[in-house]
């Protein structure tokens, strides 16, 4: 994805998704000149450090309450322009956030409105408007799935009677329920090189989602020890993969097709918010193009190295324990001795 001025949002130019995090008012850009989109404007004080918290409206709600965010819509076309704002249905399905077409609703845009509806924003300007989520005490508890949409419509050319119309939207995952948000959490299960029928390499995992809300996937896999001590990477995760509570999904990684075929020692580090995990396996990328090599990621030697470096905390207090145990020991004869 790439780094334009609205970091982290949904874009899509006629109903069809696009790599990018503004939209054009004729086309899709990577250039923010000639573009507008939509950011949010504030974060959550609890989910601060959060960074999918800065990028989506991600947040916990009890039923009965409220909750207010807002939001900048920028132009940074030379032209004003009258942009919409609305809520949308969406889903988790396939690894993949699904958003449905136009203003499909679902439970969650039953409780979203917005103070401005429609917004016009002069050139090269922005606008803030303010989206309030108003939970019914009957919500049904669970993670429920939207998007907050800024849409634009570009004028009929000549009496065509055929108009473009943009949309850009920020995705919003509310969990409802009483008490604190559900957890989040995830391990990876295996590691899988491949060596493509075109010669390129790829590695890819398997994340179990364990928790209970939605995961974005990204992270980076460095390759270390291998022929003749090279090493390679990082080489971050192709983006994209949203895993809903319960699901197996795949995070992939592409190499460069004239890395050595091995053995390394791969190491997986992947993250959605702040949950973060890492693996680490010895791969070999099969000579046959089109044949992959699964390899299994032990889970259990993991844990043990968590508690290996808890005993050896508990240990090295231990020893000082002693340690202070025959000072105060040696202390005593002596003082008895004199």
């Amino acid at each position: 994805m790439t780094r334009g001025t609205i970091a982290g949002v949904l874009a899509v130019v006629v109903g069809i998704l696009i790599p990018t995090t503004t939209v054009s008012v004729a086309s899709a850009a990577i250039s923010t000149e000639g573009t507008f989109g939509i950011r949010l404007g504030e974060v959550t004080a609890a989910l601060g450090q959060d960074p999918r918290a800065k990028q989506y409206i991600v947040d916990h709600l009890n039923p009965g309450t409220t909750m207010h965010r807002r939001v900048q819509v920028l132009n940074n076309t030379g032209s004003p322009m009258r942009i919409e704002l609305y809520p949308g249905a969406a889903n988790l399905g396939d690894s993949a956030f699904h958003f449905a077409e136009g203003r499909t609703p679902n439970e969650l845009t039953t409780w979203t409105s917005l103070d401005t509806p429609v917004v016009d924003v002069a050139a090269h300007s922005r606008q803030t408007a303010t989206v309030v989520i108003d939970v019914p005490r009957d919500a049904s508890p669970g993670e429920h799935y939207g998007v907050l949409w800024a849409q634009a419509a570009s004028p009929d050319p000549e009496g065509s009677g055929i108009r473009t119309v943009n949309r850009v939207g920020i995705r919003m995952y509310l969990d409802i329920g009483p008490g604190g948000p559900a957890a989040a959490d995830f391990t990876i299960a295996a590691l899988t090189a491949k060596r493509l029928l075109d010669g390129r390499l790829t590695i890819s995992t398997e994340i179990r989602n364990t928790g209970g809300r939605a995961l974005d996937m990204s992270g980076e896999l460095t390759l270390t020890n291998g022929p003749g001590g090279l090493r390679a990477g990082p080489f971050p995760a192709n983006l994209g993969t949203t895993a809903a509570p319960g699901e197996v999904s795949p995070v992939s990684f592409a190499l460069d097709g004239q890395i050595p075929a091995g053995p390394w020692t791969a190491t997986v580090k992947l993250h959605s918010g702040l949950v973060e995990r890492t693996a680490t396996a010895v791969i070999r990328f099969p000579d046959r193009r089109g044949a992959s090599d699964r390899v299994k990621v032990d889970g259990p030697s993991t844990r043990r190295i968590a508690v290996t470096s808890a005993a050896a905390t508990g240990g090295a207090l231990l020893g000082l324990g002693l340690l202070l145990s025959l000072a105060r020991r040696w202390r005593r004869r002596r003082a008895a001795g004199s």
